[in-house]
């Protein structure tokens, strides 16, 4: 059985790995994000477009970020990603103030959400099945790519 939260960040994520199979589909890293307001609404999703835009910033946190505007406060707010955050997405989320982060899993990449946590972000690792299969899936077909995007 599991609680309102969980359901919750369960469906959030479902946005966020909508947006990555996006990404993959398009050729790029599987890598998607939302961001949602405090009573649940999105405000912005985005996946990684750094292969399809030639632009190395534009991560799948960046992108949800980006396509949410502008907002007088971020206080409140949760990104949920699919892979847990980079130290450029982390910077993101510390400097812009969200509040929460959902992670879908950090199984093929331990990104900083411990950084994140311990500096007073709310966050859940959900450890979905479906993010670290999409992941394990596309570094064994695209190794060089993968590397490339994690700066190895």
């Amino acid at each position: 059985m599991t609680d309102g939260r969980d359901d919750a960040d369960q469906a959030m994520l479902a946005v966020a790995v909508e947006e990555a199979r996006k990404g993959y589909a398009e050729g790029g890293i599987p890598i998607g994000a939302a961001l949602f307001a405090a009573d649940g609404r999105l405000l912005g999703r985005g996946h990684n477009r750094r292969v399809q835009d030639g632009d190395p910033s534009v991560h799948g946190e960046t992108a949800a970020f980006r396509n949410a505007g502008r907002l007088r406060s971020y206080r409140g707010t949760t990104m949920v990603t699919t892979l847990s955050p980079c130290w450029f997405c982390s910077g993101l989320i510390r400097q812009f103030g969200i509040s929460r982060l959902v992670v879908g899993e950090c199984r093929t990449f331990m990104g900083q959400h411990d950084w994140l946590a311990e500096a007073g972000v709310e966050v859940r690792v959900l450890d979905s099945p479906e993010c670290v299969e999409l992941m394990t899936e596309f570094i064994a077909a695209r190794p060089e790519l993968w590397n490339e995007d994690i700066g190895r």
